[in-house]
């Protein structure tokens, strides 16, 4: 009995680390701002001004367009967690992480598909209740500067000599399973692993990390007992060779995988085969 509730307990630390993209799934801020506020100048039928068109003439749009920021990240965040239109599923939507022109416009593109789709299936808000095909075209173009912030640096995992007393032995680091920048689509993204439609799932192509440099960032997690970048998510890397500890080890990389750059920012669990070696382990 003793081992069932053990084993229970490590399992929910994994339901807890693939759970947790769904409720921070997006950095805000690498979401572009909107660039247009809603309400402005109403004709008195529903309609107010959108972007400036090309007759020089605002663009009538809803006057709901666009939507607040913030009930829009978390709308953006399922839809990027479910890596599809939560509400028109069979577009897909891609969020890469880094910094790169290609990422910055294929966030843009993301955050259009959500608005486009934010109450069923092609109904949401247009894109002219925003400015962001001009700033998709100035990144294509190369007259851009970009009104995201860039993910948060690393912690230095030496940063003190507890992190480097209490590194990690790397022989008990489960392998990634996955190999960064397979197959890149040329918009930031590459093959992860094989999703339930029998097709890759992408991710960013940085992930997974190189291994050494992120034992090094995981050490420094350990010996905290908490994610640096995160430090209200605890962290466990138990060495004992139990079913249990292992468990509790690929929870603790998943924690640090996807706390990598900043709090939620990171890797997905689905640049490594990590959830899959758990299920394995927990099935016995």
């Amino acid at each position: 009995m003793k081992f069932t509730t053990t084993l229970f307990a490590a399992g929910a630390v994994i339901v807890s680390v693939y759970s947790a993209p769904v409720r921070r799934a997006v950095d805000p801020n690498l979401v572009p701002d909107f660039g247009i506020t809603a309400g402005t100048n109403p004709t008195g039928t529903g309609d107010c001004d959108g972007t400036t068109g090309a007759d020089g003439k605002p663009i009538l749009v809803p006057c709901a367009c666009p939507p607040e920021r913030n009930s829009f990240i978390d709308h953006l965040s399922a839809d990027v967690a479910a890596g599809h239109a939560v509400n028109n599923p069979s577009v897909a939507i891609s969020f890469p992480t880094d910094d790169s022109v290609q990422s910055e416009i294929a966030r843009i593109t993301a955050v259009l598909i959500s608005l486009q789709n934010l109450n069923g299936p092609g109904v949401g808000c247009p894109a002219a209740s925003t400015d962001l095909l001009k700033k998709q075209k100035a990144l294509q173009d190369g007259t851009a500067t970009t009104d995201t912030a860039p993910a948060a640096p690393v912690a230095n995992a030496d940063s003190s000599s507890d992190a480097a007393a209490s590194g990690v032995d790397p022989s008990l680091v489960p392998d990634f399973g996955i190999v960064a920048g397979v197959n890149p689509s040329g918009t930031g993204d590459c093959d992860g692993i094989t999703g339930p439609d029998g097709k890759p799932v992408l991710i960013p192509c940085s992930c997974p990390p190189e291994r050494n440099s992120f034992i090094q960032h995981l050490s420094a997690d350990v010996a905290n007992g908490f994610a640096v970048n995160n430090p209200d998510v605890a962290i466990n890397f138990p060495t004992d060779d139990s079913v249990e500890s292992q468990i509790a080890r690929i929870g603790a990389v998943v924690i640090s995988l996807q706390n990598l750059n900043g709090p939620g920012v990171g890797c997905p669990a689905a640049s490594t085969t990590l959830l899959a070696q758990s299920k394995a382990l927990q099935d016995g």
